[in-house]
C-alpha cells in the first residue's frame, strides 16, 4: 500500500521550514513592536461560526464534519471569525483598544493551485476598540513595516466601502443586485464588469457610468480629487470620502508612502463596512494578493457590542512565495568535533554547556573519523568548529577554528561560551 499525503497539502523539509519560521520570527518581531500580543484559537469551531456570518464562497469550501457526540463541528477556513468568538467569551470586560494576532493553518476545500492550497496558514491581527482613521493608518503602517523587513516590493490598494454602498441606497439596488456587483468588482476586470453591470442594471445608464468611472480611478491621494467630482451630487457618500482622505493624512504621519487608492477593491467578506485594503505582489501575477484587511462590525453580528474592530490577515504561503532573497539556513552556529574517541565524551558535555548557553550546536553522534566530521561541518554550513584534542584538554582548552578562513585559535574551556558569543559572524 502506497501512503501519501492528501492533495492540496505539503510537506516542509528542512530548509523551507527554516525560511518559514525565520519570515514567521520576523513578523513576531514587528507585531509586537507596535504592542501586539499573540492568541491561539481551535483548529476545529462549531460549524454555526461560520455558516452564520461568513461568505457564501468560504461556507461551499468548508471541512466540516459531525464529531462522536453528533455536534456539528467544522476546520476553521480563516480566523477572524474564531476571534470575534474568542473576545465574546473572554475578552469583552478588557481595557480597550485590545491588540493581538495569530498565527496558525485554516482549511478550504477548493481546487489546488500555485499559491492556494487546501491547508493554508495566516499571519493576522486584530485591533478591537480603536477609532478611525488612527486604526487603520496604525494596522496598515504594521503591514507596511512587515514587508519592508521582509524585503518584499508590494503595492498597499485602499478603498472606503461605504462609497460604493453610498451609490446603491442612492440608486435604490436591491440587496441582491449589490452582492453580484460586489463580486464583479473584486474581481477586478473592467470589461467583465462593464458587460455584468449592463445585463444587471439595463436602465440605469448614470450608475453604470460612475462605477466604471471609479473602477479606473487608482492613483495616489491626488486622484481624491477627481472622485470627488464624479461623487459631488451624492451627499449621502461625502462622510465616507472624508473618512478617506483623513486616512490618506493619517498614513504620512504614520510614514506609509507606497499605497494606491482604488475603488475596485471590495473584499470577498460581507462584515466589512468602511476602510479595506488589499496588498499585491505584482510579480506573483494571478496569485499577487499576499495580504487582505479592513474595518468591521462582526462583534455585532454576533451578538456583542457596537464596536469597531480592524485587521488584516497574510496570506503566509504566498508570501513565502514572495520572499526570493531569504538564504535556506540552519542557523547552526558550532560543530563540536572531537579529535579523537577519546575525547568523544568531552565533547558532548562541551556541546551541553554551549546549548545550555543559547548557542546552536550540533556535535557528531554518528562516531564518524575526524576528516569526516570536517566534511559534516562544512555541509551543516557551520562558521565555527570547536576541535576537542587531548593534549588541547590536558591544558584545559580546545581549538575554534573559524570554517571560512581556516584560521585556529587555542581557547581555555571556562572562557569557551564568551569567545564563541563574541565572535559569530
Amino acid at each position: 500500500m502506497d501512503f501519501i499525503r492528501p492533495r492540496g497539502t505539503r510537506d516542509f523539509l528542512f530548509d523551507e521550514m527554516a525560511n518559514r519560521k525565520k519570515v514567521e520570527n520576523i513578523l513576531r518581531e514587528v507585531f509586537e513592536n507596535y504592542a501586539y500580543k499573540e492568541v491561539k484559537t481551535p483548529i476545529f469551531e462549531n460549524l454555526t461560526l461560520f455558516t452564520n456570518k461568513s461568505g457564501d464562497e468560504i461556507v461551499k469550501q468548508l471541512y466540516n464534519f459531525k464529531d462522536k457526540s453528533n455536534r456539528e463541528i467544522a476546520l476553521r477556513p480563516e480566523i477572524t471569525a474564531p476571534i470575534v468568538r474568542l473576545y465574546l467569551n473572554s475578552l469583552q470586560r478588557s481595557l480597550k483598544p485590545i491588540k493581538l494576532y495569530y498565527f496558525g493553518s485554516c482549511f478550504r476545500y477548493e481546487r489546488p493551485q500555485k499559491g492556494r492550497f487546501r491547508q493554508f496558514w495566516q499571519f493576522g491581527c486584530e485591533l478591537i476598540g480603536a477609532k478611525s482613521p488612527q486604526s487603520e493608518a496604525e494596522i496598515i503602517a504594521m503591514a507596511y513595516d512587515s514587508l519592508k523587513k521582509l524585503y518584499v516590493n508590494a503595492e498597499i490598494h485602499i478603498n472606503h466601502l461605504g462609497i460604493i454602498r453610498g451609490l446603491f441606497n442612492h440608486f435604490k439596488i436591491n440587496e441582491e443586485l449589490q452582492e453580484h456587483i460586489m463580486i464583479l468588482i473584486d474581481k477586478g476586470d473592467k470589461q467583465l464588469l462593464e458587460d455584468g453591470i449592463n445585463d444587471l442594471l439595463k436602465d440605469n445608464e448614470t450608475f453604470q457610468e460612475i462605477i466604471l468611472k471609479l473602477f479606473d480611478s487608482i492613483g495616489n491621494k491626488n486622484v481624491l480629487d477627481d472622485i470627488e467630482k464624479y461623487l459631488k451630487d451624492y451627499d449621502n457618500i461625502k462622510e465616507s470620502l472624508n473618512e478617506l482622505k483623513k486616512l490618506t493624512e493619517m498614513l504620512a504621519i504614520f510614514g506609509v508612502d507606497n499605497y494606491k487608492i482604488n475603488l475596485s477593491v471590495a473584499r470577498g467578506l460581507d462584515y466589512y463596512t468602511k476602510i479595506v485594503f488589499e496588498i499585491y505582489v505584482p510579480e506573483l501575477k494571478n496569485q499577487k494578493q499576499i495580504c487582505g484587511g479592513g474595518t468591521y462590525n462582526l462583534i455585532k453580528a454576533f451578538g456583542g457590542e457596537d464596536i469597531q474592530s480592524t485587521g488584516f490577515a497574510f496570506g503566509f504561503d504566498r508570501l513565502m512565495v514572495a520572499i526570493k532573497d531569504l538564504k535556506s539556513s540552519s542557523n547552526l552556529q558550532v560543530l563540536v568535533a572531537p579529535v579523537s574517541e577519546n575525547t568523544r565524551l568531552k565533547s558532548y558535555e562541551i556541546a551541553q554547556t554551549l546549548r545550555r548557553a543559547n548557542i546552536k550546536t550540533e556535535t557528531d553522534l554518528f562516531n564518524r573519523k575526524f576528516k569526516k566530521i570536517l566534511s559534516f561541518a562544512n555541509s551543516l554550513n557551520v562558521s565555527k568548529v570547536i576541535l576537542v584534542g587531548e593534549k588541547d584538554l590536558e591544558e584545559g582548552k580546545v581549538t575554534v577554528k573559524n570554517m571560512d578562513s581556516g584560521n585556529q585559535k587555542l581557547i581555555p574551556i571556562e572562557e569557551i561560551i564568551d569567545y564563541i558569543k563574541e565572535n559569530l559572524d
